[in-house]
């Protein structure tokens, strides 16, 4: 018999996503103890790898678990013979589409039941797993697209949204801190979001992944008023603004803040970032950078920009 983290390192299913998939598939049913906690045989373990090599090789996760379902203990040690090729070349500190798939999932199914001790523990997952750039950009803000797109659906609901985001918030504060001094006032890099766009999680991890790079950067927020874009740049002398363009509703806001920045200043750099970048129309801003999606990337372009 083995504990749930017992059970989840025998398999390779983290615990959050082993908690989803008993709870929205129901591969496994563990007895518990008096006391409330699970306990996993042998066959919840396999059943549990089984689950996994299956949308390792592409499988969705409810068709997977509809497959292991109609398999009995000896079908299942029959498809987990030896390992599929592609899994034996996988570096192990690799994510699979289809892994990060899972988590997302499992993030929006602790989100909508309000769990927060769930949604910690995936995030815990999360940051486990590789750099801080590498962690925002293929686990984050694949969650977070997830989570918006469950809201759209009805999946998930306003409170289980904002209290989910405001977790992820919390830890992008704790590593934009963590990152170090905001730098000098030589070579200042701003980044924010025009008016009337708020969903700045991006713009932070961005802003956190420019601090861990060494550059000078004033986070600036979202929502931020033509103005007060202005008066930044004039104070802080920036070489660069980065504006953030979230959705499509974003593009003429940040195009308007693009132009009175350019306006005022015929040198800064100016450069956009986020899904909506690409159709921002950059006519007449040079020189400005749209910037790649992988954090790394973005911050390396910026970086190039800047020299």
């Amino acid at each position: 018999m083995y504990t749930i983290k017992q059970a989840a390192a025998r398999s390779g299913v983290p615990v959050p996503l082993l908690r989803a998939w008993e709870r929205r598939y129901g591969v496994v049913s563990p007895s518990r103890t008096p006391s409330g906690y699970r306990l996993y045989e042998e066959t919840d373990v396999a059943r549990l790898r089984a689950m996994r090599r299956l949308i390792g090789e592409g499988w969705s996760a409810s068709t997977a678990a509809t497959e292991v379902a109609s398999l009995d203990d000896a079908a299942i040690d029959d498809l987990l013979g030896p390992p599929a090729r592609a899994e034996a070349k996988r570096d192990a500190s690799a994510q699979s589409s289809t892994q990060i798939e899972g988590l997302a999932d499992a993030f929006v199914d602790s989100a909508s039941a309000l769990d927060e001790a769930g949604v910690e523990e995936l995030l815990d997952e999360m940051f486990s797993r590789g750099s801080f750039e590498h962690v925002a950009t293929s686990l984050v803000m694949p969650a977070l697209v997830a989570l918006g797109d469950g809201w759209a659906s009805g999946r998930v609901d306003v409170a289980a949204e904002h209290a989910a985001a405001n977790a992820v918030q919390r830890r992008l504060g704790m590593a934009f801190v963590a990152a170090g001094s905001p730098g000098g006032k030589r070579d200042v890099v701003l980044v924010g979001l025009p008016p009337g766009a708020r969903h700045d999680l991006g713009a932070l991890a961005f802003a956190t992944a420019v601090r861990r790079g060494g550059l000078s950067v004033r986070y600036l927020g979202a929502d931020l008023p033509l103005q007060d874009w202005l008066d930044a740049l004039l104070r802080t002398k920036a070489r660069a603004v980065v504006i953030g363009v979230v959705m499509a509703a974003d593009v003429e806001a940040a195009e308007r803040v693009a132009r009175a920045l350019r306006a005022a200043d015929s040198h800064v750099l100016i450069c956009f970032g986020g899904r909506g970048a690409a159709e921002v129309d950059g006519a007449r801003l040079e020189p400005f950078l749209r910037l790649p999606p992988d954090l790394s990337a973005a911050v390396e372009a910026l970086r190039g920009g800047l020299h």
